[in-house]
């Protein structure tokens, strides 16, 4: 079993880092050939990554590999014992797939100052305090997500959450960042410091950091 993606993909991060806290093996290798390839495809028909390859058979989406890590690998849990809290965990996630990430893409197209829509940035500023608002609401006791230990959620919101800060920082935008005080704040201190989720943070805000200044070289 192999994981195929780049670390730069807050999806891919996501998967590394939910392997992480379960405490499963998985390797991370570069898509053969490019995620167009034939051979790829052929895994991953949509062409997106990550793809998790079991002996041969593909499954896509961050959070489906995480579920069938959850199925194949259940003696280290990443999701809450009680339904509630489970529920909690992967509506967090899901609040990233459907809202946050929608909210911080616009950015992507702003980072030149000379090209910049102030417009754009102004609605992304709102979404973005409304849509962590959202996460913030689904959160239980902590400091993680849901408990004193990370599950999916943490995974999903906290390599999104790493990624708004990249760029809100690469392009200097004076947005507030909503994990900079209450419950939001107190989490990300958290998630930083857990000895699993902390370097799968840094790997990947390098990775992505990276992705971010070449992008604002070509503009």
């Amino acid at each position: 079993m192999k994981l195929y993606g780049a670390i730069a993909s807050p999806y891919v991060a996501r998967v590394v880092m939910y392997a992480k806290i379960k405490g499963v093996d998985l390797p991370l290798m570069e898509a053969p050939g490019g995620i167009k390839s034939p051979e790829y495809l052929k895994l991953n028909p949509i062409g997106k990554m990550p793809t998790l390859d079991v002996n041969g058979q593909g499954i896509g989406e961050s959070t489906i590999i995480c579920d069938y890590l959850e199925d194949v690998y259940p003696q280290k849990p990443g999701l809450p014992k009680d339904p509630i809290d489970r529920a909690r965990s992967r509506l967090i996630a899901r609040i990233v797939d459907l809202y946050i990430a929608n909210a911080v893409s616009p950015l992507f197209r702003q980072v030149n100052p000379a090209t910049r829509d102030a417009a754009v940035v102004e609605k992304a500023a709102a979404e973005i305090i409304k849509t962590f608002g959202y996460a913030e609401h689904a959160m239980s006791s902590g400091p993680f997500c849901v408990g004193a230990t990370p599950t999916l959620g943490d995974c999903a919101l906290s390599t999104s959450t790493r990624m708004m800060k990249v760029m809100l920082a690469t392009g200097n935008f004076g947005i507030v960042d909503p994990t900079d005080s209450g419950r939001l704040a107190t989490w990300w201190k958290a998630i930083e410091a857990h000895p699993d989720c902390g370097p799968v943070l840094a790997a990947y805000g390098e990775a992505f950091g990276g992705f971010m200044k070449m992008m604002a070289a070509r503009k």
